[in-house]
């Protein structure tokens, strides 16, 4: 049996996977994981059950500055809205890939007991979260837009969130990547064994 195909079919002994310190470190993790999914939920449920009044408060933020922020020109706070209402529907998609993302993320850390432990909880809770600011991100954007009179600026208004959570999302899964690659590598070096990462 080649190395490789040990590392893949090695089992992970039982106590291991039930053993309450050896997850309790990923539970913040798990945790925001698992808050991110339930914003997705929230967001659903929230736009099926209150869309019209949802979309009315867009509109009437739009209306309160149509003569000093968009020059008079209806149109255009239309539009706005009409976007914001987008940004509404990106922050529900965003919250719901990004939470199911995190919490599998979370749950392959947690199995790869022969790499480090603290880059696999570095790696597990910084996507969670990055995935948590990023989905909301979008929701708060699509909330300032219609005051401020473009998307664009609402964006430019939330960059200190979308900038911090998007790099914190991309520098969890690049670490979690460097993770399987040290365990591919242990697990190479000692036959397939299962030491746990210190």
């Amino acid at each position: 049996m080649t190395p490789q195909r040990a590392f893949l079919i090695t089992p992970i002994p039982r106590e291991t996977i039930v053993n309450t310190e050896t997850l309790r470190p990923f539970l913040p993790a798990c945790a925001l994981a698992v808050l991110t999914m339930l914003s997705s939920t929230g967001f659903g449920v929230a736009f099926g059950a209150a869309e019209d009044s949802l979309k009315s408060g867009l509109r009437a933020d739009a209306d309160a500055v149509v003569a000093t922020v968009y020059g008079g020109d209806q149109g255009k706070a239309d539009a706005v809205v009409n976007k914001s209402w987008s940004y509404f529907k990106r922050a529900h998609l965003h919250t719901g890939a990004l939470g199911t993302e995190a919490l599998a993320l979370t749950l392959l850390m947690v199995l790869l007991v022969n790499a480090p432990r603290r880059g696999r909880v570095f790696a597990a809770t910084t996507a969670a979260l990055g995935g948590l600011g990023y989905g909301w991100f979008w929701f708060f954007a699509g909330m300032a837009a219609p005051g401020l009179g473009s998307t664009d600026a609402a964006k430019e208004s939330m960059a200190f969130l979308a900038l911090p959570a998007a790099a914190a999302v991309v520098v969890g899964t690049v670490t979690a990547l460097m993770m399987i690659v040290i365990a591919w590598r242990r697990s190479s070096d000692d036959g397939g064994g299962t030491s746990p990462g210190a």
